[in-house]
């Protein structure tokens, strides 16, 4: 590894944050930068046809089965699209016209899809410039919700299932700032109505900020217990913000009926949720009350939870939240008190909601951490609970009174268990269904499968005996996932396989037709063959029936070639990767090649779950641009997500040895793929996005195995992340060392091949500023390395407008092209 002056300054470096100083000494420690002309580039013609292959359809399955829904989606909006303006506040981007929480993907048509006899018909009736956001169906599968993002706002659509013709439903525009909009209330014998979110009838013109300031921005902490606040992004800076908060979030509730008729009802709020009771006869509302905060996002804003009735009678005030300001260190923290408030969707109208005990600190010597309680509308009598946690409460999924799920977490050990309770005789001791470690995905019994019941809402489907229910999951095994369906008999606590996917495909269990769950809808792939619904009889030998026939979206890479590697790291860790050849491409016959490896680290707690296999080599061949698999149509091959474990067993933390464990880590990747002769060992590239790009700067800097790097959206400087980061829950001050060491740029002076660093100029991801990119390219830049930083205009973690991803592209492949593939050979080797 190279060293040079800066070498002498790092434990300057390392004694605290990164300011002024240090990036003025980096400045002066190298030659200048080159100004470069900042205009979009095109890649070669074989990675543009790649951004702009077909996209979709998606499916999205109706309620009953018996119906689908074909998303179309249109190609990468433009530029143009995504540089709209937003607002970011409190941790929201808000596209201010339209009141709607600012997106750039949408559909542009759909079509309905008859599960018996795969009959498609296209819906009429959509404007000609239509962009579909967000869609519901309805109980009954007659109608399909829907919003369109209009010149006036946001609409509300509807489709008619029957006819296949969708209309505008109302004229008034939606508030869509903190969700859809519009959520269906119907069943139990109720005519099918919408609840929605309008914006007031009448409300003051958006507050305007005055280019005269009144005074500066001021905060002010008066201590407390130590608290656990990452680096959130896009927080409310001054009291203009907060103003233009509070009208954004302007809302005021109403009934529609399926033939457009509004009713207006309670007062207008600054309304973050609206969740309508099962039996559609209560509201429960969420409101964000003042004061607020210049640290936090809007999630941890005191909030204030009422029930309304739906002629808008306020029925009682739930809880009165304070500001989550202080909460415990740790990653199984939560608020003191009670939290997630909602309805049991198997009652007509009864609340449920979690009681944090010990303060929320997981580190409280306690024996119940999570109390979960229930409450029927009209409140009287006291709360009942109905079940004591050990652990942090996870989830709840409903079936009945004598059927719940409560599912329970440990982040510390990595444990998770189900528990099947009794919901309707809260005094019935919790029964232990299943337990595993989060991790150990081979031990995952599955999810249940859902359906919905009188009500409309999602509950456990049960067979006609309600003595089974049925589990589906993915399958994971050391020979790769394969999905299941099992059909679960609930007095005996055993579990029946029905069907298990077979290779030559990777095959997943979308519905189930029949009680019995003989009759499947799946969704079937193969390496070569892109996803299609398909309606299965497992009571046969009878082949599936196709229902859709989509084609191939980048045919010029049919006959890529896939591979699932298993191999060993120097302490006899397990690993395996998914190992991409060009089609056409031979080992034997052409030679090792130039190979792009790609990677995400991954924290566990025993090395046993870290070497399980993960992914199917059966899956289709998906090209995602944002991937590296695009650069076998430039004739690399491709490692991706080799395995990149960080074990920490017992007490130990994983993060303690990152270091070590990285580098063994990517020696056996490398030397697998040298002795399979598919990557010639002196023209290899590392790359990875956000964590991976991470990891990517740290390989560079502790070993020579890479000749060129690529990391985009990273971090590279964990004191500027001081709270935690991934899974690393313990503070920058608790653990200094480890977050000295695992930071790159405090070992930017050993990184002596070429890096590329990308990074969107609006970053919306806790943890990974812009400004992470910028100050270690400063620091290439000054000690004399070859580096390259490219910032995208209004990209936020994920990279959205067409011009942004052709030109990353262009960048990664004319860096590679300069610094691996046309590299000048190693000397001495």
């Amino acid at each position: 590894m190279s060293s040079n002056c800066f070498s002498s300054h790092r434990q300057n470096l390392i004694s605290g944050i990164v300011g002024g100083v240090s990036a003025v000494f980096l400045l002066l420690c190298g030659a200048p930068a080159l100004a470069i002309d900042s205009k979009y580039q095109v890649p070669a013609p074989e990675l543009q046809a790649l951004v702009d292959a077909p996209r979709g359809p998606e499916f999205r399955l109706g309620p009953l089965n018996k119906m689908g829904l074909l998303i179309s989606i249109p190609s990468l909006p433009s530029i143009a699209e995504v540089a709209q303006p937003e607002l970011k506040l409190a941790g929201l981007r808000v596209h201010s016209r339209l009141r709607a929480a600012s997106r750039t993907s949408f559909s542009d048509g759909l079509s309905l899809l008859e599960i018996a006899s795969g009959n498609t018909r296209k819906v009429s009736g959509l404007p000609n410039r239509v962009q579909i956001a967000d869609m519901a169906w309805s109980a009954d599968e007659r109608w399909l919700a829907f919003s369109n993002w209009g010149k006036r706002g946001v609409e509300l659509w509807l489709l008619n299932v029957k006819t296949a013709t969708a209309h505008k439903l109302i004229e008034e525009p939606l508030n869509a700032v903190t969700s859809a909009g519009f959520s269906w209330v119907s069943g139990n014998g109720q005519a099918d109505q919408l609840l929605v979110r309008l914006l007031p009838k009448s409300q003051k013109p958006a507050p305007r900020e005055s280019t005269i300031p009144t005074g500066p921005s001021m905060q002010e902490t008066r201590g407390g217990k130590l608290a656990q606040t990452r680096t959130y992004p896009d927080l409310l800076r001054n009291p203009f913000d907060a103003d233009m908060l509070d009208w954004q979030l302007q809302t005021q509730l109403a009934m529609v009926s399926v033939q457009g008729k509004v009713r207006r009802f309670g007062p207008n709020m600054n309304l973050t949720k609206a969740l309508a009771s099962p039996d559609g006869k209560w509201i429960l509302t969420t409101q964000i009350k003042r004061p607020y905060s210049y640290q936090l996002p809007l999630e941890r804003f005191g909030q204030l939870i009422e029930v309304w009735d739906i002629e808008g009678k306020k029925l009682k005030t739930i809880a009165e939240l304070p500001m989550r300001e202080r909460l415990p260190s740790a990653n199984d923290a939560v608020q003191a008190g009670p939290r997630n408030f909602s309805w049991r969707n198997d009652q007509p109208a009864t609340l449920y909601w979690l009681e944090a005990q010990g303060g929320g600190d997981p580190d409280s010597n306690i024996k119940v951490h999570d109390i979960l309680m229930q409450h029927g509308v009209p409140f009287g009598g006291a709360p009942q609970k109905l079940m004591d946690l050990a652990w942090r409460f996870n989830s709840v999924v409903w079936g009945n009174d004598h059927l719940a799920l409560v599912t329970e977490t440990w982040g510390k050990t990595k444990e998770i268990r189900t528990w099947r309770i009794q919901p309707g005789a809260p005094h019935s001791k919790p029964d232990l269904l299943f337990a595993r470690k989060s991790e150990d995905q081979y031990a995952n019994p599955g999810a249940p499968l859902m359906e919905l019941n009188q009500y409309g809402r999602s509950v456990i489907r049960l067979t006609r005996d309600e003595q089974s229910m049925f589990l589906i999951g993915t399958g994971a095994s050391p020979e790769g996932d394969r999905p299941f369906i099992d059909r679960y008999h609930l007095p005996t606590e055993k579990a029946q396989r029905l069907w298990r996917s077979k290779a030559p495909y990777y095959e997943e269990v979308l519905g189930v037709v029949d009680d019995l769950g003989t009759q499947l809808i799946t969704t079937r792939e193969s390496q070569d063959e892109r996803p299609n619904l398909y309606l299965r009889s497992i009571s046969s030998n009878a082949a599936p029936k196709a229902l859709t026939a989509f084609p191939h979206p980048t045919p010029q890479l049919r006959g890529i070639q896939k591979r699932q590697l298993h191999y060993e790291r120097q302490d006899g860790l397990s690993l395996s990767a998914t190992l991409y050849l060009p089609p056409g491409y031979d080992p034997k016959r052409d030679g090792a090649r130039p190979m792009l490896m790609w990677a995400y680290p991954r924290e566990f707690k025993s090395a046993e779950t870290a070497a399980q296999v993960t992914s199917s080599p059966y899956k289709f061949n998906r090209i995602n641009v944002q991937g590296p698999q695009v650069m076998l149509a430039r004739g690399y091959t491709v490692l991706d997500g080799f395995a990149m474990p960080i074990v920490g067993e017992g007490r130990k933390e994983p993060n303690d040895t990152f270091i070590e464990q990285i580098k063994m880590n990517a020696e056996a990747a490398v030397d697998e793929v040298v002795r399979l002769g598919v990557a010639d060992r002196h023209k290899i590239a590392i790359g990875g996005h956000s964590y991976g790009a991470f990891m990517a700067a740290n390989l560079l800097a502790h070993t020579s195995l890479f000749r060129a790097g690529i990391a985009r959206s990273g971090a590279y400087n964990r004191s500027l992340t001081p709270f935690g980061f991934q899974a690393e829950d313990r503070n920058y001050w608790k653990a200094i060392d480890t977050y000295q060491e695992m930071s790159p740029f405090n070992y930017a002076d050993e990184i002596d091949v070429p890096l590329l660093l990308i990074h969107g100029e609006d970053d919306n991801n806790p943890g990974t500023f812009p400004m992470q990119s910028e100050r270690m390219y400063q620091a290439l830049q000054g000690l004399g390395t070859p580096a390259r930083l490219v910032m995208l205009p209004y990209e936020s973690h994920s990279y959205r407008a067409r011009e942004s991803l052709l030109h990353m592209l262009w960048e990664q492949d004319q860096w590679l092209l300069r610094y691996v593939k046309n590299a000048k050979p190693v000397s001495g080797k």
